[in-house]
Order: structure tokens, then sequence, then C-alpha cells
């Protein structure tokens, strides 16, 4: 079996490196994960874990990410604020403003049937489609912050299940604006179902929050310019409606690239001129037409 391997390098201060093969796509999904763990006090030791595994969201999954425990015992809501507290474990989440919109926002209300909702790992919501694994919502939501404060504007772009786009009205608020947009019409359906159903419901009655049936990569020009811009697909370059619709000051965060993505962090200034770069790599499914994705791109 022909395997890629990739590097991982989260920031110095976690201490932590990464070390992942996974395999071609024309193989089958197993993944063999290594944990380097490197202490500034000592010299570094290594922890290996075999992880063999048939996961169908894998190489459609986004992240290449030691994978966190699964969180079996509880009520459901102990089993998200769990989820939440041990992607702070991991430095994930740095924020308490994210670890509490990631707690309020229960994962399995946005999961087909609520099943492996805590599992750190991308999960298939049909259509061809994935709701990211938690670690992802929480890294962009992490490089988001500062452009989700009450009363701003967020574009979520391939909004799937709603999770992510009920996190973004959390964060802006009712005197905010958070605008999911999603081409393919059922998936708006159900996502509209699922935020009803979770803590961001009365976002969506009163208007601030919402969902359209539309082509993300022409972004939602009714609400622009938006403060934050996330984008849930990667595209082969950044397409020019949404660096269009990105207020000054703003930020966006996207995944770009074919069979090798990096997610990338754009930033506009002031001034209008744009700078960017590359947070990690990562693997998403493509940002492509409704019908190419309902062939299966």
């Amino acid at each position: 079996m022909r395997m890629n391997a990739v590097i991982t390098t989260p920031p110095a201060r976690h201490n932590f490196f990464f070390f992942y093969l996974y395999p071609h796509p024309s193989c089958s999904t197993r993944a063999i994960s290594t944990l380097f763990f490197h202490s500034p006090h000592s010299s570094p030791s290594l922890s290996t874990s075999f992880s063999f595994f048939q996961n169908p969201n894998f190489l459609t999954g986004n992240s290449l990410f030691h994978s966190m425990q699964r969180f079996c015992s509880g009520s459901r809501m102990s089993r998200n604020k769990a989820m939440v507290e041990s992607l702070q474990r991991y430095g994930v989440i740095r924020s308490n403003k994210v670890a509490e919109v990631m707690e309020s926002i229960d994962r399995a209300l946005f999961v087909p049937n609520g099943a492996g909702a805590y599992i750190d790992s991308p999960m298939s919501i049909g259509y061809n489609a994935t709701i990211s694994a938690p670690h992802m919502h929480a890294m962009c939501l992490q490089l988001l912050e500062k452009n989700l404060q009450p009363g701003m504007h967020a574009l979520d772009i391939g909004s799937g299940s709603g999770y992510l786009t009920a996190c973004f009205g959390m964060m802006v608020g009712p005197e905010g604006r958070a605008v999911g947009v999603e081409h393919i019409p059922e998936l708006v359906s159900s996502a509209i179902e699922n935020i009803q159903k979770s803590a961001a419901a009365q976002l969506l009655k009163d208007g601030s929050l919402s969902v359209h049936a539309a082509d993300g990569r022409k972004g939602w020009p009714e609400f622009a310019p938006y403060d934050a811009i996330h984008v849930g697909a990667a595209a082969p370059e950044i397409p020019p409606a949404l660096i269009d619709q990105l207020k000054p000051g703003g930020r966006m965060v996207i995944p770009v690239g074919n069979m090798f993505q990096d997610l990338k962090v754009v930033d506009k200034k002031s001034d209008g001129s744009i700078s960017i770069h590359t947070e990690t790599s990562v693997r998403y499914v493509p940002l492509t037409s409704r019908e190419d994705q309902l062939r299966g791109f």
C-alpha cells in the first residue's frame, strides 16, 4: 500500500509534534499516528500509538492531528463538555469564549442520529458532505475569535450541518449577523432543523442567524462586508468574491489545494491590501459545484 507522510508542527507553546502516515486515496483508509512529545526541560521522549481503522471519512476529514479519546459515559451535554475540556487540555482551545460557545452548542444535534458526535473525527452528513472534526471547528473559532465579537458579521461557506454557523451566531450575538451558505438544499433544511433544536434557536427565529441555499464560491453579498469568513471545503484557489466581501480589518479562514491542502488565514488590512499565511496542513472535501458534489466530485 502506498503511504504518504505528513508532519504537522503546532505552535511551539504546545510542545507536541505529530507524525502521520496516511494512505494514498486509491488505497484503503488506514492510519498510523505517532506522537512525539518534547519537554523544554528534558530530553525528547517518544510515545507511539497505532490506530488502525476503516473510516470512510478519514481522507475527506480535515486534519492530520492526534485523535482524542471517545467520551462514552454521562449525559449528552456532559460528554459535549468533556469533549471541549479535552480540546482545552490539548491546547487547541485557548479562549474561554470559544470554550463557552462550544459547550453551549451540543455537537450531537448536528450529527445524524447523534452517533459518535463526541469523537474527534469528521463524519458524513450525506450528499458527499461531512461535519468537520471538533478540533478543526475549535481551531477555526480560535483563529476567527477577534472577528466574531458581538455585533460583527460572519459568513460560513459550506455550512453543511449548521454547527459552525450556530457557533458564529452565539459569538456575534443578536446584534450581529451570522450567515450560512450551503449549495445542497436538503442540507440547508436539515441545518435549520438542527439549529432550531440548539441554543442558537432564538437567533434563527429573530433573523440574526440565517442559512441559505446558494453557491458559496460567490459568497452572500446581502450582508457583506464580513468581519469573519470561514470556508468549510477546499478551494483550488481563494474565490475573488470572498476576498471582495471581506471587510477591511476582517479575516478569512479557508483550506486551499487539491490533494495537498493548507489551511490559509487571509487578513484584509485597513487599506484593503491582503496578507495570507498558512496555519497547518489539512484534508477537506473540495469546494465545487452542487452537481459535482452529488456525483462524488
